[in-house]
């Protein structure tokens, strides 16, 4: 299996190491980090939220790793750069292209559909192969067949939700959690994903729970 760590994920903060060598998505203090750092070659973006996108942590580690690589497609460039990364450390990415690096793996992004531009990552090892994605309203266009690791977002499950934004009608309050379904998944979706593309021998995690800051509640990930 591939190695993986969670930093952190949900909504206060998203950072996942793979293989020791790749960080996908910063949204966390220098401090949760900074354990990591000397083996870190490189960092991957996903989208500009501050939960995944926290400046000051990414500042810190190029400044800390002038040689670390930070790779993201073109619409987090700019934000790159104003965070205070120097241009030669940044790798333009883009969906659907293959990126070797260090002839010791090799990334492809690929297109989510969230509120923002957004991406998810295969990640390509000698020994396995695993992928990445959160804060995205399906999958549906995406084919990932006997990965080895499945790293997915899981939100809420369907009923539910549905149960609590016909509860806030009925009392007239405003239903966020519109916008959850349009733009996060499902337990039953990621199920589905899984479904069509795991292996009996693929392992999946559940990652991003959904945090409700109206009630201060959390939906579990219910994961296999």
């Amino acid at each position: 299996m591939i190695n993986h760590q969670i930093i952190a994920t949900g909504s206060k903060g998203n950072a996942v190491i793979l293989g020791d060598s790749i960080l996908i998505d910063c949204g966390v203090p220098f401090s949760a980090v900074k354990p990591y750092l000397p083996e870190l070659k490189l960092v991957l973006l996903t989208h500009i939220h501050t939960d995944h996108f926290k400046a000051s942590t990414l500042k810190r580690m190029s400044q800390e790793r002038p040689l670390l690589r930070f790779g993201a497609c073109e619409w987090l460039i700019k934000p790159l750069v104003d965070a205070g990364i120097k241009p030669s450390q940044i790798d333009v990415l883009e969906c659907g292209y293959q990126f070797v690096y260090f002839k010791s793996f090799s990334i492809v992004p690929f297109a989510l559909h969230h509120d923002v531009p957004n991406c998810g990552y295969k990640v390509l090892f000698p020994g396995g192969r695993a992928f990445y994605a959160t804060d995205t309203g399906h999958l549906d266009d995406v084919t990932a067949k006997d990965f080895d690791l499945y790293l997915i977002e899981s939100n809420y499950g369907e009923e539910e939700i549905k149960q609590r934004i016909a509860e806030k009608q009925l009392s007239g309050q405003f239903a966020y959690e519109y916008r959850v379904i349009k733009t996060h998944l499902s337990q039953e979706q990621c199920d589905e994903f899984i479904a069509r593309n795991a292996s009996p021998f693929s392992e999946y995690v559940c990652i991003h729970r959904h945090i409700d800051q109206e009630e201060g509640g959390q939906q579990e990930c219910l994961a296999d």
